[in-house]
């Protein structure tokens, strides 16, 4: 889905709600950071190893993943910015960064 649509659905239903009002800044950062605790708790307890997940533990991730992401792009509408502008700006970043982890 194009982001332009996704993000109108978004706010569409956001503000079908009322709930504009409460997604503040500070508020939406919170909410990825709860969502975020979410995600890890569906590691509690497991081995690091990702190939023993059940398909319905990936499709419990991917929910997860998805509420992290409507906070993100709530915030980025709220910022007025675009996802994949601010992803390629910060990978831009990075890429002229001298990482070296064998020192």
């Amino acid at each position: 889905m194009e982001y332009n649509q996704l993000i109108k659905e978004l706010t569409d239903f956001r503000n079908s709600r009322g709930w504009n009002q409460y997604h503040t800044l500070p508020a939406l950062a919170r909410a990825v950071g709860i969502e975020s605790g979410e995600l890890n708790e569906l590691f509690l307890w497991d081995m690091e190893n990702d190939q023993k997940f059940s398909e319905k533990q990936k499709h419990d991730m991917e929910l997860e993943l998805a509420d992290i992401l409507t906070y993100c792009y709530y915030m980025c509408d709220k910022l007025g910015v675009q996802p994949n502008d601010i992803v390629q700006e910060k990978l831009d970043i990075n890429k002229n960064r001298h990482w070296k982890f064998d020192e």
